[in-house]
């Protein structure tokens, strides 16, 4: 057997009948039903305010859902499974007061990870986002872009099987998010984790999924799935191509009910 209890057999994620109301009344989420294979690559994609979030929150456990049921892989004998998924966050949230190295280094520190282990870990983490000569450098001293591979580093540092990504590159200028993503795809390939990528971007979900799954407007609910089927691995010869473009009118159109009625304001 693998070292990968599944809950559902083939699936990372399982979202059965999810629904999240807050304590003002409002539901965010629901009923929402989401399946991701492990090792998949999914974009949720949805108009502001559809709960694309609040899905991913409920998935790190930092918010249980009112009703229905989640379901995270974990490897077998792991009391805490939570720590086996890394989240990125839209804002990069770096402590600007210690290194880069150190604050790739924290989600160790309160895993009590072994301090003999911290040190190589932090500079794999480092290395494969190419930042191993910032290490010693301030938050205040990098760029957005470099601060958001930080990010990246700190939520890879745990080695997660799961990895949660919230717009993280949409502040970012476009030059900049094209690198990112390319480099966010090739990290992919080589780790194989489970990847659920939330933006509002037709254009980089396409890029970046295997599939996108686009969100109804308030209650977030699944209104299509649309399998993005192209060869790998992909570059700029697919963003420039017809392909691409022909998927993202899909993705559009499949989008556009979700808007019907929202104001413009």
């Amino acid at each position: 057997m693998s070292d990968i209890d599944i809950a559902i057999a083939g699936n990372a994620v399982s979202l059965a009948g999810v629904t999240k109301l807050y304590d003002n009344g409002v539901m965010a989420v629901g009923p929402f039903d989401l399946s991701v294979r492990r090792g998949e690559f999914v974009s949720l994609l949805g108009p502001s305010g559809c709960g694309k979030s609040t899905a991913l929150r409920l998935i790190a456990g930092l918010a249980l859902p009112s009703s229905g049921r989640v379901e995270v892989a974990h490897r077998r004998g792991e009391a805490r499974p939570g720590h086996r998924i890394g989240f990125v966050f839209q804002e990069p949230t770096l402590m600007p007061w210690t290194s880069v190295g150190e604050n790739v280094r924290l989600p160790l520190k309160l895993a009590h990870a072994p301090a003999a282990e911290t040190d190589a870990r932090v500079a794999e983490a480092l290395a494969r986002v190419g930042l191993s000569e910032f290490a010693d450098s301030y938050p205040r001293e990098l760029s957005g872009g470099m601060k958001m591979r930080v990010s990246l580093a700190r939520a890879l540092v745990t080695d997660p099987d799961i990895l949660l990504m919230d717009e993280p590159f949409a502040a970012l200028d476009e030059i900049t998010r094209f690198r990112l993503n390319n480099d966010l795809l090739a990290l992919w390939r080589k780790l194989k984790k489970t990847v659920i990528f939330v933006t509002h971007s037709v254009f980089e979900s396409v890029y970046l999924s295997q599939r996108v799954v686009v969100m109804t407007a308030r209650p977030g609910r699944l209104s299509a799935e649309i399998a993005i089927e192209t060869s790998e691995p992909r570059g700029e010869e697919f963003r420039t191509s017809a392909e691409y473009a022909d998927y993202c009118r899909k993705v559009s159109a499949a989008l556009a009910p979700s808007y019907a009625g929202q104001s413009a304001l």
